[in-house]
């Protein structure tokens, strides 16, 4: 297994939103995008497996990825479900949620991270990978996410 969580190379900055449309809307004004992103809708329970807080979950959340570079900006519109994206914009408001990495081994770098004080919060499936998020805040500031794609 690689050092740590096995990368240092962010390739997403996720930031939970409440009206979805609005925000991608001043994201398109303010970068000048020639094309307006798509937004999609997370598979429910049944295809995507979400667990959070160690319960299955019905969490849905709408979904748009700007692509800035080397980094994707993640809008993320909670819709559905109790998840880490309500629980946070129930608490915080809008705001920036997480930092994502791209790993490989999701089991050892959870457990890498759990052993460091930073437990698993939320994971689940995606067409084509899954995803953790841990509960980073308290000693990084921020949420991260793990995305590990088969």
């Amino acid at each position: 297994m690689a050092e740590g969580i096995g990368t240092n190379i962010v390739t997403q900055v996720g930031i939970i939103v409440k009206d979805i449309e609005k925000s991608l809307d001043a994201y398109v004004d303010v970068f000048c995008l020639s094309e307006r992103p798509g937004v999609i809708i997370t598979d429910g329970l049944e295809k995507a497996h979400t667990r959070y807080r160690g319960q299955p979950s019905s969490a849905v959340a709408k979904l748009v990825f700007i692509h800035l570079g080397q980094v994707d900006i993640e809008l993320i519109e909670p819709v559905g479900g109790p998840s880490t994206w309500k629980e946070f914009l129930d608490t915080h408001g809008e705001g920036v949620h997480h930092i994502a990495f791209v790993i490989k081994g999701s089991d050892q770098v959870v457990a890498y991270l759990e052993g460091k004080g930073i437990p698993l919060v939320q994971r689940g499936d995606y067409t084509g990978g899954m995803y953790h998020y841990m509960e980073s805040t308290p000693k990084l500031g921020v949420m991260l996410e793990l995305l590990e794609n088969f």
